[in-house]
């Protein structure tokens, strides 16, 4: 009996060991937004998922609400993209969580070159995206794009391009919206004419796994990051896009995104959802999570590594 306790015993402290290595696990969310209250309408849509609606009022609301979710979730390091000035009010209130990134399209115009080589230079762009002009009708091979492509080239700087589909009926939004245009194979000539060029292909180039496979086989510069996909999507829809990605090979070339907005519970459902995935060993989720963003954005100089 004494040695059924004593087992017993050492059952729950290693129970619970583990259990605080995972709450404690650090995760860097390549994929986050700063945005305003009403960047989607006020009230916002509810999450689709849960049917919470956010309760921030203010700029200043959702600013403090977002930044604690990422304490919360011991998220160390986020990619920021918004407005610039957005960005900048989120870099003030946590210099030390918050990668700077600048969004383009949506209204968000393109800086003229002097301008963004100007903002590169002083830090306040550190990773060029998201770029969303796929709601223009264009890909990452639009002739508007070049002169800023080669400047990302030479001075390293990555690029993040939303690749994928939108929210439902989006093209009635936006009337050149084409899900077609989310191929990733529609900008190869681009990683071609960019041979060192980082790429972010954000949302996993979801639906279009063969295609997405065929790029990350050749094109060794370009990661995807698994953001909405592992949070909208249904799990097992999820788990089959990502269970691929590993089976061929790519799991270090896979990095944690929440698209986390203004809704709140994104970051938390996402993180559950890799987690749970039966099939991933936790090798691989220490990947996703931390390790191959630390070598895409280049963090060793960034973050106090663990290793």
């Amino acid at each position: 009996m004494k040695h059924s306790v004593n087992f017993f015993i050492i059952f729950i402290c290693i129970s619970t060991t583990l259990a605080q290595k995972k709450h404690q696990r650090e995760i860097i969310d390549t994929h986050f937004h700063a945005m305003s209250f009403n960047s989607f309408g006020f009230p916002p849509p509810p999450n689709e998922m849960t049917g919470n609606i956010p309760k921030s009022k203010s700029d200043s609301e959702v600013l403090h609400t977002m930044l604690r979710v990422l304490r919360d979730n011991n998220i160390v390091l986020a990619i920021t993209s918004g407005t610039l000035q957005r960005v900048k009010d989120y870099k003030d209130a946590d210099p030390q969580r918050i990668y700077s990134a600048i969004l383009i399209g949506l209204s968000n115009p393109l800086p003229d070159t002097s301008r963004f080589l100007q903002l590169i230079k002083e830090g306040t762009i550190r990773v060029f995206g998201e770029i969303l002009i796929q709601y223009e009708g264009k890909t990452l091979a639009d002739s508007s794009l070049e002169p800023y492509l080669t400047i990302c080239e030479r001075l390293n700087i990555p690029v993040a391009i939303h690749a994928s589909l939108g929210p439902p009926g989006i093209a009635y939004i936006f009337p050149k919206f084409r899900t077609s245009l989310g191929n990733p194979q529609l900008f190869e000539d681009v990683l071609v004419k960019h041979p060192k060029l980082k790429v972010q292909l954000m949302h996993m180039g979801y639906p279009y796994l063969e295609e997405t496979k065929a790029i990350l086989q050749n094109y060794k510069q370009v990661y995807v990051d698994i953001s909405v996909v592992d949070w909208v999507d249904p799990v097992g829809e999820f788990y089959n896009y990502l269970k691929a990605l590993i089976t061929a090979g790519f799991e270090n070339r896979l990095m944690y995104g929440s698209d986390q907005a203004v809704w709140e519970d994104a970051i938390p459902l996402s993180i559950r959802n890799i987690e749970n995935a039966p099939f991933l060993t936790e090798e691989e989720k220490e990947d996703i999570f931390f390790n191959n963003a630390v070598r895409f954005f280049n963090l060793k100089n960034v973050l106090p590594l663990r290793h």
